[in-house]
């Protein structure tokens, strides 16, 4: 390879690994580029190779990623406030709609740290129990105050049957 062939490899890299974070899958990459879905996946296993390898680029991205955390942290406050003002003024879609907002962006917070492999894991095992619990205790918020109303509860029941792969049940106490 001459210098001039290593340097267009590069830019292939780059330009992979660019889509990569951006979300694209390889298959999505591998259609905009028009190449095979295999040698985007080696470009992108090559890119994290260097990434990895290079001590600046480890900071930046660790810089990076905690910015992003904070930001996902502000957000999920924020969706908490919506949702207690919604509760406070009786809106029962608005606060389910917030909740479910709060679970959206936690699931992406642990995507994000997945793919950035930031999570090992037993700390992916704590996360995962850790959004459960929060899944669980809103999955309670939510029965708790669709039993008190009769109007709301199909409403609710229809919006979550969307949600999931299991049926949503909810017993009147």
């Amino acid at each position: 390879m001459n210098e001039l062939d290593v340097a267009d490899h590069i830019d292939q890299v780059n330009s992979v690994a660019m889509e990569y974070l951006k979300g694209k899958t390889d298959a999505q990459i591998a259609i905009a580029y028009g190449m095979p879905k295999a040698r985007v996946t080696v470009l992108i296993r090559e890119w994290k190779e260097m990434a990895s390898n290079s001590n600046a680029v480890r900071i930046r991205a660790k810089e990076a990623l905690a910015g992003a955390d904070q930001h996902y942290t502000s957000l999920v406050a924020e969706a908490y406030g919506i949702a207690e003002e919604a509760k406070n003024q009786g809106a029962l879609g608005q606060q389910t709609a917030a909740i479910k907002l709060v679970l959206d962006i936690e699931k992406s917070r642990i995507e994000m740290l997945q793919k950035a492999g930031l999570l090992e894991n037993r700390e992916l095992a704590e996360q995962l129990m850790e959004t459960e619990a929060k899944q669980d205790a809103i999955m309670k918020i939510i029965k708790d105050v669709v039993n008190d109303c009769p109007h709301c509860k199909p409403k609710v029941l229809a919006k979550m049957a969307g949600i999931g792969k299991e049926p949503v049940v909810m017993y009147d106490n």
